[in-house]
């Protein structure tokens, strides 16, 4: 069923919009080369870390990371 205009909307600014505060730079992708270096992470790990840093993010939950 789609949604009403208002609806789409509202999820847009909910849902969508917080996840699009920081966008793919090629400082990211430097940063996550080092994190992925120093920390011994897979690189698409220290991707989503490097992402998590640059906004300033106070938790970061992951499967794959340990505490800390």
């Amino acid at each position: 069923m789609p949604l009403k205009l208002k609806d789409a909307q509202r999820y847009l600014d909910i849902v969508l919009e917080p996840l699009c505060e920081v966008y793919a730079c090629i400082g990211i992708y430097h940063q996550a080369l080092e994190i992925a270096e120093e920390w011994r992470f897979f690189f698409y790990d220290a991707l989503i870390v490097a992402a998590a840093l640059r906004a300033e993010c106070a938790v970061l939950y992951s499967e794959d990371l340990q505490d800390g």
